[in-house]
């Protein structure tokens, strides 16, 4: 069994949903060696999250922004508005979607379904740079 652990640095984003899959598996070559085993991937962060979901239309990620923005308006009545009308929205949001994925590795290779991709979920209108801690668990097949 193996471990590797290692922290991606994402670029600022818009606002909005993005798929992230590929920066991960740039990102995280490890995978290749592993024959079977998990990549849990951590955001360092409260308001932006981590998600799931079909990684072709795109769509699928506009629809995902305007249903969470009438979900979790901004300027309404929230105690803590200090950092901006889009802060405390942000911070409802992701406790909403989450912070951290696991995904299965099966044969060098994420486990995903077809239409799925990995999404970095940004709810602030300028967060800046996202930092990922992915953590890899599994076991080493010399032959992959």
């Amino acid at each position: 069994m193996v471990w590797y652990q290692k922290q991606i640095s994402l670029a600022s984003r818009k606002r909005g949903f993005h798929i992230i899959t590929d920066e991960i598996l740039k990102n995280c070559r490890e995978i290749n060696n592993i024959s079977k085993g998990i990549l849990n991937l951590f955001l360092q962060h409260t308001s932006a999250s981590l998600t799931i979901n079909e990684n072709v239309s795109p769509d699928v990620r506009r629809d995902l922004e305007t249903h969470f923005n009438r979900a979790v308006p901004e300027n309404t009545s929230y105690e803590h508005d200090l950092e901006g009308s889009d802060d405390m929205p942000a911070h409802i949001k992701t406790s909403l979607l989450g912070s951290s994925l696991t995904i299965p590795i099966t044969d060098g290779r994420l486990n995903l379904g077809t239409w799925q991709g990995i999404y970095l979920c940004e709810h602030r209108n300028n967060g800046g740079g996202r930092k990922i801690v992915a953590t890899l668990f599994g076991e080493k097949d010399e032959k992959i």
